[in-house]
């Protein structure tokens, strides 16, 4: 059973507790995401069935470490400001983005449809990251809303 998390670093262990019915499932991080505001981590069908969170979908949860890997790379974090279907679209954004604040990519998320993240920065720090998406929040006319990611996946 696996989850995707934004920050944590892959292979890390997870106790993911479902705050309303009390119930607990162990999941290993493997992926990135959620990609969706205000949602703090995926979880794998097979756990969503184990704490029987299948039906609602999502539900209010907290999560705890357990382990983290012997070796975490020091890949550093960036910032998203968006996903898109369209590569064009997502050029757009990566443009304005990199005119503004230096550095900007498009990094591929396979699936059908495919997606493109639009990424800007590279910081060494969680705390770094988060300062340049308080920064891209205050200045930016973006619809979505930035948020920090962990690079080791791109």
């Amino acid at each position: 059973m696996t989850a995707a998390h934004r920050t944590l670093p892959f292979n890390t262990w997870v106790r993911v507790f479902d705050l309303d019915t009390s119930k607990a499932v162990d999941l290993r991080i493997i992926d990135r995401g959620p990609f969706v505001d205000g949602r703090i981590i995926d979880i794998s069908h097979a756990a969503a069935q184990k704490i029987e969170m299948i039906g609602p979908g999502t539900a209010r949860v907290r999560i705890e470490v357990i382990r983290l890997p012997e070796v975490v790379e020091g890949a550093g974090f960036a910032v998203q400001v968006g996903a898109f279907r369209d590569r064009r679209n997502a050029e757009r954004v990566r443009s304005r983005m990199e005119f503004r604040y230096g550095s900007a990519r498009l990094v591929a998320r396979p699936g059908n449809p495919e997606v493109w993240r639009v990424l800007v920065g590279s910081e060494p720090t969680e705390t770094q990251a988060n300062n340049l998406a308080n920064r891209i929040r205050r200045e930016s006319d973006e619809k979505t809303a930035p948020f920090v990611v962990r690079l080791d996946s791109v």
